[in-house]
């Protein structure tokens, strides 16, 4: 009698603590949670969010960066094409995935199709460079949440990045790589700035050009303000400039003149073509004389390539103040940079090197 009745008592224990889990689960599953997304938007999210597509420059970025990109079951058919752009080197699978509209600088603020986004039945879309009034219409439209990401407004800002990663942890339960990106950028940027202490006077006068901004550009395309300059206290001779992103009159540098000029990868064949049409105007300029002409991988493709921002930073910093960055191995911190980022044995900067050349000195 006693032994039926400890069974039936144990049967009883057992059968309670699973409908306890499965309600504990259950229950997990229908949580909703509201954020606010970088649009100054309030967004519902039912979790968890198995689901997802990325739309608008940069935004896959951002979810590879975050380790959730098991979850994007469509993507843009920019992304399709990895060239310039480590996270998909990193991840060909997006290639297989189905497609949920063009991309592309052409679709900025306009969101993706909404046939071919319904058709791959997301939880959520994540998205970029979308007005907040846009954002809430395609999400009416849809019936999904809208949650708009940012890399800054006028020019790359770490704080606005930094936030991204927060959002999408908090969306994705995920939250501890978040704070592990911020921590590994920002350990970067001191080393970096560390490095530079007490060369402000003594360092070289330097350019950058053949940025990207919303398709290839030559020599003339730079910005006032470069990131890699930034983290090393570094100025451009274009620092007076206004505005941000500047098309240069050309002449002006052979009025500026710099000791030093990095050529962006993504614009070294525009470059190169106008050495073979003008190659007089190179040869009056003291870089291209004296060999200190250098490429730099693409900073912007698809908008700002974060981590190739550091590795051309580290590499900038080898060529401008040596003595600091002597054992620096610009090849192997890029590849660490990467590593980091996107998991090891991927051999991202290899890739990135076969297509735009690496961080070396150009030879014409």
């Amino acid at each position: 009698m006693i032994e039926k009745f400890c069974k039936k008592s144990f049967l009883i224990l057992v059968l309670a603590l699973f409908a306890a889990t499965f309600w504990a689960t259950d229950h997990a599953r229908g949580e909703t949670i509201m954020v606010e997304d970088m649009a100054g938007r309030s967004v519902s999210v039912e979790s968890p969010v198995q689901r997802i597509v990325c739309a608008g420059p940069g935004a896959l970025r951002l979810i590879t960066y975050m380790n959730v990109q098991d979850k994007v079951v469509g993507v843009e058919e920019m992304e399709k094409d990895p060239t310039g752009r480590p996270y998909a080197y990193a991840n060909p699978s997006f290639k297989t995935l189905p497609v949920i509209g063009p991309g592309g600088p052409a679709s900025i603020n306009q969101g993706p199709d909404p046939e071919a986004t319904l058709s791959c039945n997301p939880d959520l879309i994540f998205i970029t460079y979308m007005h907040k009034n846009n954002a809430d219409r395609l999400q009416t439209k849809l019936g999904i949440p809208v949650v708009v990401l940012s890399y800054g407004d006028k020019m790359v800002s770490e704080e606005a990045v930094y936030r991204s990663f927060g959002l999408i942890g908090r969306i994705m339960d995920n939250s501890r790589r978040a704070d592990d990106l911020v921590k590994f950028f920002e350990d970067m940027k001191k080393d970096l700035s560390s490095r530079a202490k007490g060369f402000d006077q003594e360092t070289p006068s330097v350019y950058v050009g053949g940025i990207g901004h919303r398709g290839a550009h030559g020599i003339e395309s730079t910005f006032r303000r470069y990131l890699p300059f930034e983290f090393l206290g570094i100025k451009s001779v274009a620092r007076n400039l206004k505005g941000e992103y500047v098309l240069i009159d050309k002449e002006m540098l052979l009025v500026w003149d710099p000791d030093i000029i990095f050529v962006d990868g993504g614009g070294r064949h525009l470059v190169e073509e106008d050495i073979r049409k003008n190659p007089e105007f190179y040869k009056n300029l003291s870089a291209f004389k004296h060999g200190r002409v250098y490429l730099t991988l693409p900073y912007n493709y698809y908008t700002t390539n974060l981590g190739t921002c550091f590795a051309n930073a580290y590499f900038i910093g080898k060529v401008v103040i040596p003595s600091n960055f002597n054992d620096i191995d610009q090849e192997k911190k890029a590849e660490e940079i990467y590593s980091y980022l996107f998991g090891e044995e991927k051999r991202i900067y290899t890739k990135m090197k076969g297509s735009f050349g690496g961080l070396v000195v150009w030879h014409q």
